[in-house]
């Protein structure tokens, strides 16, 4: 009878923890994809393609360094007609600097600097968990489904519905929605690559919307690797200066 009655507690406390753990899961789950997809404090190179519906395009280069929560900075190096154009996020507020203009210049976030489907929020992203909460999570075999809540109304989308690859805990596809769950757009991530320092992530995301029929955008990765920047890269005094991270 004893050893029954400390079989029961034994099994009631590995039922509370498996139930606690359960409870945790879904915002763990959302900060390992964030970090599976780069370091906390990290640089990048982007290749932006715009493609219209007759099948034109356009590219962009851009050279992109984040760090912790809230800061982005980035810096166009091609085509030649951008170059030296910078932008820079922190928090919500975003801006554009120009080097004929000589100041930087507030934007929006649903706004974009590269005239394509991806807006400025999508181009200056932070971090998936610093944005929103996590209001369901399913699994539903090989993957795991989240949706997603913005924490408020500064957050460009409302909603999102993320489908993650279970094998490498990163995103497959990711529905952004409005408030009254009208799409907005999708987002694909494609071509899981190895980019070193234990980054394993897709090297490619495209989208397109039901706003912008016939037209796509694509976010080419490489070069993904942690870098640690001092937070004056992150002002707007250093804008006209982000070339100087080059190297």
């Amino acid at each position: 009878m004893h050893r029954l009655t400390c079989s029961c507690i034994a099994l009631f406390f590995l039922l509370f923890a498996f139930s606690t753990a359960r409870a945790m899961d879904k915002e763990e789950l959302l900060r390992t994809i964030d970090r599976n997809l780069a370091p906390e404090t990290h640089e990048q190179y982007r290749k932006m393609i715009n493609i219209e519906p007759d099948g034109s395009q356009r590219e962009f280069v851009l050279y992109t360094v984040k760090k912790g929560a809230d800061k982005v900075a980035s810096l166009f190096l091609s085509p030649a007609s951008e170059q030296g154009r910078s932008t820079l996020r922190l928090g919500e507020n975003m801006w554009l600097y120009i080097p004929n203009v000589g100041r930087p210049i507030r934007i929006t976030s649903l706004q974009s600097v590269t005239g394509g489907v991806f807006n400025n929020a999508d181009i200056m992203r932070l971090d998936f968990h610093v944005e929103y909460d996590v209001q369901f999570m399913e699994d539903r075999g090989e993957v795991f489904f989240l949706d997603l809540k913005a924490k408020n109304k500064t957050v460009a989308y409302d909603r999102l519905e993320m489908t993650v690859d279970k094998a490498n805990l990163v995103p497959i596809e990711v529905k952004c929605l409005t408030a009254a769950d009208m799409l907005i757009k999708t987002l694909y991530f494609k071509q899981i690559t190895d980019f070193g320092n234990n980054i394993v992530r897709p090297a490619v995301i495209e989208t397109d919307s039901p706003l912008h029929q016939g037209y796509r955008s694509v976010m080419i990765f490489s070069q993904v690797k942690p870098r640690d920047l001092p937070d004056e890269v992150f002002t707007q005094n250093y804008m006209p200066r982000l070339e100087g991270l080059l190297r």
